[in-house]
């Protein structure tokens, strides 16, 4: 890899600005001055620095975040405040993506990267990859509607959902329930529980495959995935 394109893709600027850099003498390679901003590298092996720290490189990030009510799953968007918006600089410019999409008013697991053959695993319908919700329902779940999801839902527009398993955690004027689905169909927990007359008034994700929300971020906050989440992530790819 060109020296230039590495320091570029780790936040340094671009490939201009990376030779202005060069010029000031202020990049090593392997404790040696470079004299050329084009020079080939092997990332895994050269030791580069800039102003003497070093520069660590990562082709691909994994963000864990605990999405708040009020953002779009989006990278960008003409009116509304995006997930990425929530990110630091040093982040942003890996350029990451949400995986799946969360409802603007929905909380909750949202992994953000930049590795689409990982995205694509994980969104695949052949992987089936299950995801899991906790619920607030206006109106009284019954077995009934733990029988419907299982069997497979019609949505409003024909739609034929795949089964989903159903819990319920309390019944009663403001039900609370546990969902696990399998698709992410736009809106989709909503318009299951409108295919059984019912309104979801509260929606948080809690689970994508074997990622779990960290209960230590709260709403906005995010962290790098861990090695065991890292390993999954792998396992899938």
């Amino acid at each position: 890899m060109r020296l230039d394109k590495l320091l570029a893709n780790m936040g340094h600027g671009s490939r201009k600005d990376v030779k202005t850099l060069v010029k000031k003498k202020r990049v090593t390679v392997n404790d040696s001055l470079v004299k050329d901003s084009g020079m080939k590298i092997v990332p895994e092996k050269d030791m580069v620095k800039v102003d003497g720290t070093l520069v660590e490189y990562k082709p691909f990030i994994y963000l864990m975040m605990n999405k708040p009510p009020g953002y779009i799953s989006a990278t960008e968007d003409r009116h509304d405040k995006t997930v990425v918006d929530i990110l630091s600089p040093d982040h942003q410019h890996y350029k990451p993506f949400p995986v799946g999409r969360l409802d603007k008013d929905t909380e909750g697991l949202l992994l953000l990267t930049n590795d689409g053959r990982l995205a694509h695993q994980l969104l695949s319908p052949k992987k089936d990859v299950e995801k899991t919700y906790y619920a607030r329902i206006s109106g009284i779940v019954t077995d009934k509607d733990v029988e419907a999801f299982a069997s497979g839902l019609t949505l409003d527009d024909g739609y034929e959902a795949k089964p989903a398993k159903l819990r319920i955690i309390s019944s009663g004027e403001q039900s609370e329930i546990e969902v696990v689905i399998t698709e992410g169909k736009f809106h989709q927990v909503k318009r299951m529980f409108e295919a059984v007359g019912k309104k979801v008034v509260y929606l948080k994700r809690l689970n994508m495959g074997e990622l779990t929300l960290d209960e230590l971020l709260g709403l906005g906050e995010y962290r790098e995935l861990n090695p065991e989440e890292l390993n999954y992530c792998q396992s899938i790819k």
